[in-house]
């Protein structure tokens, strides 16, 4: 959701953007550039800019987009031949903080990697944080991505339990296990006092990372198998999730640890949800992948 309260989603199978009134249930889409022909279509990642414009990740297309909502127009930046295999995937980009350095994080999924992109000279970097790790680590994923302050960039490491870390400016990879083994990291969401929010999917909880103390906390949810793939905060400090396997939606406050589940009126396969704290009570917002629409839960408080 942005400043201006309109829904903005991606298509996960076509090339295209969406935006959704939730006042007038209008509906606007917005083809997006294919640029790699023959290779399958579809976008996952919808992020925000400092200014405000969207930014996807462009999957098997290879490379990420930036809509600006002023002109309305769509500007590409696809990997470059040298990386640019029949592997390459970005499922996620993270250009909040490019005001501070000019540069966009995107992960790539067949690399167990991550890259980034100098908006300016549009040169690309490369990261591999476990090409060096030994094979008894068990296997390794860069999946979600979220930006600190200083455009540091954070990543999850979906396929074991890892929280990682690369410094913006000396390019330095910390791994931050985490307590629960095999948590299975996803997602990922920075506040404003640089405390990473993300889910746990394997291990049923959501958790927080703060990433100025380097230490974690962990939330178990009520029901077994929920499988949380996205979390977000509200203006009441209170956290809401949803998880792939049971269409339950979870609203925790984490200072009494009191949960309450909001049944979902049909099967929702979650990727992404959002809280507009704009409302009284707050609104929860969730997109449902497989059923190719949005639902929106209003608690009764």
């Amino acid at each position: 959701m942005d400043s201006e309260g309109m829904l903005w989603y991606s298509d996960f199978g076509w090339q295209y953007l969406g935006k959704l009134n939730p006042k007038t249930a209008q509906v606007v889409e917005y083809p997006v550039p294919e640029l790699k022909q023959g290779f399958p279509t579809g976008l996952l990642d919808v992020e925000f800019d400092h200014e405000g414009n969207i930014w996807l990740g462009m999957m098997l297309q290879a490379g990420i987009a930036k809509f600006d909502r002023k002109t309305q127009k769509f500007q590409t930046w696809p990997l470059p031949k040298g990386i640019n295999s029949d592997v390459g995937q970005q499922a996620m980009v993270m250009p909040i903080r490019n005001n501070v350095d000019g540069k966009v994080w995107m992960n790539n999924v067949g690399l167990r990697g991550l890259h980034r992109v100098d908006l300016k000279t549009g040169d690309f970097e490369t990261f591999e944080p476990y090409k060096d790790l030994p094979r008894e680590s068990g296997p390794h994923s860069a999946y979600g991505i979220s930006a600190d302050s200083q455009n540091n960039i954070y990543f999850m490491d979906f396929a074991n339990r890892n929280v990682g870390k690369i410094e913006a400016k000396t390019g330095k990879i910390t791994l931050f296990p985490t307590p629960t083994p095999n948590s299975t990291p996803r997602r990922g969401h920075m506040d404003s006092q640089d405390r990473l929010w993300f889910t746990e999917f394997q291990a049923n909880k959501v958790a927080m990372f703060d990433t100025r103390a380097e230490k974690f906390q962990e939330w178990a949810l009520p029901t077994a198998w929920t499988g949380p793939y996205d979390v977000m905060w509200d203006k009441n400090g209170e956290l809401w999730t949803s998880g792939m396997s049971n269409d339950l939606v979870v609203r925790m406050n984490i200072k009494t640890g009191e949960s309450t589940e909001y049944l979902l009126p049909r099967n929702t396969n979650v990727r992404r949800v959002d809280v507009d704290n704009s409302t009284t009570p707050v609104t929860f917002w969730v997109g449902n992948n497989h059923g190719g629409s949005i639902t929106k839960v209003e608690p009764l408080d």
